[in-house]
C-alpha cells in the first residue's frame, strides 16, 4: 500500500495551529508526519520552510515545546507515525542520548537529521542511541549519493530511507526530476527498507508518479504555502485530495 508523509514546522505560525494540523493530518489518514524542530540555519530547506523556521524561532518555540507537541500528536486518533526532523546542532546542544531518550518517551517513531553523516557515528553515537531507545534513524540520500555510501547506509537503514528527489533544497516545483526513476532504481540495488521521496512534490500527479517508483510520497513546502494562503481548512481539503 502506497503511503503519504507530510511535514510541519513546530510553532509555525504558532503552537496551537501546529497541534491542530497534526490532529487533522492523523484524522485524514496521513501515514507519517515530520515535526520539524525549528533551527536558525536549516541548510536543506528552501525559502518557504526556512521562513517558517525563522518565524517559529522568533515566536519563542523551544525544543521542549516540540516534545510537548509530539506527546499531543501521538494521542491523535489514527495510525499515523510521527517523526522529528531537525539538524544535528539541536541534538548536540541538547545532548544526543538525552534527546533520543526524551523523544522515545514522547512516542516519537524516528528521527530525520539530514546533516548527521554516518562517518561521525564513532564520536557522536547517534545511531547507537537511536537503537538504544527504539527510534528509527532515518537516513537521507540524494541523487549525488555515491554507491559506496549507499552500501554504508544499507547496513544501518531502519524503518525507511528518505530520498531527496532533486538537487538543491526543499520547495514545491511544477515538474519532478526526469531522472527520478533511474535514480531510485540505483538506490533499490542496496536499500531494502521502504523509500520515501520528497523535495518538490506538490500535486496529486506528483504523488501518483512517486508511488510508481517508491513507497512513500513526502509533501512539505506545498502544505505550508496552502496554510499561508488559505488556512487550516484548505490544508485539510488538500490532504483529502491526496488520499
Amino acid at each position: 500500500m502506497k503511503k503519504l508523509m507530510t511535514h510541519i514546522v513546530a510553532g509555525y505560525p504558532n503552537l496551537e495551529t501546529s497541534e491542530k494540523l497534526l490532529k487533522l493530518m492523523s484524522e485524514n489518514g496521513v501515514d507519517f508526519v515530520e515535526i520539524q524542530i525549528p533551527f536558525s540555519d536549516p541548510v536543506a530547506d528552501g525559502p518557504t520552510i526556512m521562513q517558517a523556521n525563522q518565524k517559529s524561532l522568533e515566536a519563542g518555540t523551544k525544543v521542549e515545546d516540540c516534545f510537548e507537541l509530539m506527546i499531543k500528536a501521538v494521542k491523535s486518533p489514527g495510525e499515523t507515525k510521527f517523526l522529528f526532523m531537525t539538524y544535528f546542532n539541536i541534538l548536540h546542544h541538547y545532548g544526543v542520548e538525552k534527546f533520543c531518550k526524551k523523544a522515545a518517551a514522547c512516542g516519537c517513531y524516528g528521527l530525520i537529521v539530514p546533516d548527521m553523516p554516518i562517518d561521525e557515528e564513532p564520536q557522536e553515537k547517534y545511531l547507537e542511541n537511536c537503537k538504544k531507545y527504539g527510534l528509527k534513524a532515518v537516513q537521507v540520500i540524494s541523487p549525488l549519493t555515491p554507491e559506496r555510501r549507499l552500501k554504508m547506509i544499507e547496513k544501518v537503514a531502519d524503518g525507511l530511507v528518505y530520498c531527496v528527489s532533486k538537487f538543491g533544497t526543499t520547495g514545491q516545483t511544477s515538474e519532478l526530476n526526469p531522472k527520478l526513476s533511474s535514480y531510485l532504481k540505483k538506490v533499490k540495488k542496496y536499500i531494502k527498507v521502504p523509500l520515501a521521496v520528497g523535495f518538490g512534490i506538490s500535486t496529486r500527479e506528483h504523488v501518483d508518479a512517486v508511488h510508481k517508483e517508491a513507497d512513500i510520497a513526502v509533501i512539505g513546502s506545498k502544505i505550508i504555502n496552502i496554510l499561508n494562503q488559505g488556512g487550516i481548512k484548505e490544508v485539510e481539503k488538500f490532504i483529502r485530495s491526496l488520499k
